[in-house]
């Protein structure tokens, strides 16, 4: 279910994004439905270098993704995932900020938009810093007790068991790790009450724009859970 709607939520940023690169990139140059990390990524031309960056401009223009890099509290050499990436509008300010020596773990659910992802960060020499994985539709797939920061953006509201998969997340945390659930207003309740009963406490929330809230959670210590 949530594999259906991520792909429908998808579709106009994914379908935009592939006229402006038709015609430069052949058909062989898609992914082939394996790892977000193999295959040839999408050639680049000025014409769609202009094109991604517009799309950016406007994107950081409504959005203020600086807060949400202020929320995960992430710096040079942190280690974050951002979870459900999709074509990387948020990515490429998560790569900026933990940029030489720290990591970028891009997920999704669909391969070819992270090979979309790959040509927005090599546009801009941000593409090492950046590790793409295809993950299962209702597990984090990340490695446990690695991450500084986890985000998702805009995809909680599609797992079928919001909880559960909050739980697993925080395995994958460091000890001082946050979780930042940023998604639009009328998903906030829902939101709020997966953390909640998933065992997270709110660190913080912010609204850094009237459409969308982003809410900093940390794990409860281990007396509480208990």
């Amino acid at each position: 279910m949530r594999a259906r709607l991520a792909a429908m939520s998808r579709a106009v940023v994914i379908f935009g994004l592939c006229l402006a690169m038709l015609a430069s990139c052949s058909k062989s140059g898609a992914s082939d439905g394996g790892s977000g990390a193999s295959g040839s990524a999408p050639k680049v031309t000025p014409s769609t270098t202009d094109n991604t960056a517009r799309e950016q401009a406007r994107f950081d223009a409504e959005r203020k993704p600086e807060k949400v890099v202020e929320a995960l509290g992430i710096k040079p050499g942190s280690r974050v995932a951002d979870v459900g990436a999709g074509t990387g509008l948020l990515t490429v300010h998560l790569a900026r900020a933990v940029a030489p020596n720290g990591t970028v773990v891009a997920t999704d659910i669909d391969g070819a938009v992270l090979e979309l992802l790959h040509a927005r960060l090599d546009a801009v020499g941000l593409a090492d810093v950046v590790e793409r994985r295809v993950v299962g539709a209702e597990t984090p797939g990340l490695e446990a007790g690695a991450y500084d920061a986890i985000l998702l953006a805009e995809v909680d509201h599609f797992f079928q068991d919001p909880v559960a998969w909050l739980q697993s997340a925080q395995a994958a945390l460091k000890p001082s790790g946050r979780i930042v659930i940023s998604n639009r207003i009328h998903h906030r309740a829902k939101s709020m009450a997966a953390a909640q009963k998933a065992g997270l406490v709110l660190l913080d929330e912010l609204t850094p724009v009237p459409t969308h809230f982003i809410a900093v959670f940390v794990a409860a210590p281990e007396e509480k859970k208990k």
